[in-house]
């Protein structure tokens, strides 16, 4: 099953300096966290704070040609977490056809920005993510895998500050 999610914030990740955007499930108090790129973080951070450059840049280019061709964003999906790996899914309508292709969950979301598409979080995603500590248990035992257990197990989107990279 989906769950209408938003974006609870933006932040760096201490301990890799890697941008992790924070995932809050409507009408829930779960969250998801995913580790994303700096540069996938800069396109959600400007599209969060409504940046227009000057010239397009990739996920604005994307949008852009869609655009085009008469093509809307109607949603994206975090569908799947495998291996610590986040799957998505950008659904697509033409005239002609309705489509979805696979997606790194980043991507799926800056673009989902850009078309003021709801973003979705699949179930599986929710239980394999869990930050609440009502389930699962670190598989690393070591103390660095311990830290970030308890960094995990605290991590709520009041800890973050809105959209900042």
């Amino acid at each position: 099953m989906l769950h209408k999610a938003t974006i609870a914030g933006l932040t760096m990740d201490p301990a890799s300096n890697t941008p992790i955007i924070i995932l809050k499930v409507d009408e829930s108090d779960k969250a998801v966290p995913i580790w994303i790129g700096l540069l996938e973080a800069t396109a959600i951070a400007s599209a969060l704070q409504n940046i227009e450059f000057e010239r397009p840049m990739t996920h604005d280019l994307l949008k852009n040609l869609l655009e085009k061709l008469n093509c809307r964003v109607t949603r994206v999906e975090v569908c799947d977490l495998r291996d610590n790996t986040f799957y998505a899914k950008i659904h697509y309508v033409t005239a002609e056809e309705t489509f979805a292709i696979d997606s790194r969950p980043s991507d799926a979301i800056a673009i989902a920005l850009r078309f003021q598409a709801p973003i979705f979080v699949d179930d599986r995603v929710i239980e394999k993510s869990a930050t609440d500590g009502d389930s699962g248990e670190a598989q690393d035992k070591s103390e660095e895998g311990r830290k970030w257990a308890e960094y995990l197990k605290n991590l709520s989107p009041e800890h973050f500050g809105k959209y900042k990279v």
